[in-house]
């Protein structure tokens, strides 16, 4: 059976533009969509019809379930799931894991009170997300792997985008460099971690454990954790943040220590939020494909209700944006 990731080969282009062209979003040039369109009718492909099956959809709804709603990092991965599932004629709930295996969104995975879901919610177990995925109800994760043929596993290369973070720094002339962690039991924040670890032990700098702190991937969580560095006798010259929104709090700290970025410390965040280019000084970062990562795991959702065969793990590059916050 052909599969979007064949039309998207044939067509020379990523999984998530062939989903834009085919799904009519405004997000592919026209040649783009011809060339696509084009490699679809080559190899017979047909697009999902899941959505029209009534039959076969009990509510033609799509579950998102986040740790967080209201931070700036999910906007775009929600326009992403948000565009795709409507254009297959499908509505969409957003929801919060607050609670865990306990809260309102794990219903909507024990209880199949929708067709599929998406989680990006390190709190709700990997059990439950097992017990839970069929093959009429696909998971899709994008925080972590799981052993089941009915979760798919969408990720972004933080691990290669930590160590090109930690990297620039270094060969700025940076060699002592902290890191302000997420959750623990985050499987993002352990994967830039690892990238972050990497990048030291390839330069032979060795890691400190005091400059590791958690900021739990909140803004208010970076400025608490860049507080404990500043309370240290001995600063860092740089600090990487696992995450954007904890290093503008980091920024807020600084700069109520009259410590200036970058003159007197440099550092690095996660994700490109929008904020992160207005801040004062503009942070350099890693850019993450937010709005792609959700459009795919939409789109494999609806193949997988469609009985179609998907590849169990994808996985999306990052891009490192050089802004003023290191020197």
């Amino acid at each position: 059976m052909t599969t979007i990731k064949d039309v998207a080969k044939r067509a020379g282009v990523a999984v998530s533009t062939a989903s834009y062209a085919l799904n009519g979003i405004n997000k592919v040039s026209a040649a783009t969509v011809e060339k696509v369109t084009k490699a679809a009718a080559e190899l017979n492909y047909k697009k999902s019809g899941f959505a029209s099956d009534l039959k076969r959809s009990k509510t033609n709804t799509i579950a998102l379930i986040l740790s967080d709603l209201s931070g700036p990092y999910f906007s775009e991965l929600i326009k992403g799931v948000q565009e795709v599932t409507a254009s297959n004629g499908f509505d969409l709930i957003a929801c919060s894991s607050v609670g865990g295996d306990k809260s309102t969104a794990s219903k909507f995975l024990k209880e199949k009170r929708v067709d599929g879901a998406i989680v990006l919610a390190h709190n709700i177990s990997t059990d439950l997300i097992n017990s839970s995925a069929r093959k009429d109800f696909p998971i899709i994760v994008l925080d972590r792997d799981a052993d089941n043929p009915n979760v798919v596993h969408v990720e972004v290369d933080n691990r290669k985008g930590a160590y090109e973070a930690t990297e620039y720094m270094i060969q700025k002339g940076h060699s002592s460099i902290a890191y302000v962690s997420g959750p623990m039991n985050s499987h993002d924040n352990e994967e830039r971690f690892q990238g972050y670890l990497s990048a030291l032990e390839h330069n032979n700098l060795s890691y400190q454990s005091r400059w590791k702190i958690s900021g739990d991937f909140t803004r208010e969580g970076g400025y608490r954790a860049t507080k404990m560095l500043l309370a240290q006798q001995n600063m860092p010259e740089a600090v990487f943040y696992a995450n954007d929104e904890m290093a503008i709090g980091g920024l807020q700290a600084f700069s109520e220590k009259k410590v200036r970025v970058p003159e007197d410390i440099s550092m690095v965040g996660f994700d490109d939020i929008q904020l992160s280019a207005y801040v004062q000084p503009p942070l350099t970062t890693v850019r993450q494909p937010k709005y792609e990562a959700g459009a795919l795991a939409v789109h494999l959702i609806f193949q997988m209700l469609d009985g179609e065969d998907v590849d169990r793990t994808y996985n999306l590059g990052t891009e490192f944006v050089e802004r003023l916050s290191v020197k």
